[in-house]
């Protein structure tokens, strides 16, 4: 532990954005899983596959917002679940 009054804040404020920052990590991933899981079993309500890829897309672009993850990391992430999404319904449609 550092002896500086000023060092010792910013090592208390650096570990509770840690704190944060794994926090939302872990809350994208989840709902990324759970979106996934919802367009691979496709259930014919779609109204709730649509609802689950709606709140991953919110949580990507939250995180990227708040610096926690990279613009073009929530991009991507974003795009391959909207792909896997599209192939889905036209497997379904088809």
């Amino acid at each position: 532990m550092p002896n500086i009054k000023s060092v010792k804040k910013d090592v208390i404020k650096s570990r509770k954005n840690h704190e944060r920052n794994i926090a939302a990590k872990s809350a994208i991933k989840t709902f990324v899983k759970k979106a996934r899981a919802a367009i691979d079993t496709q259930i014919e309500d779609t109204a709730g596959v649509t609802e689950a890829v709606r709140l991953a897309c919110k949580a990507l672009d939250k995180t990227k917002e708040r610096g926690i993850i990279h613009k073009n990391q929530a991009a991507r992430r974003k795009s391959r679940l909207m792909k896997r999404l599209n192939k889905a319904q036209a497997a379904v449609s088809a």
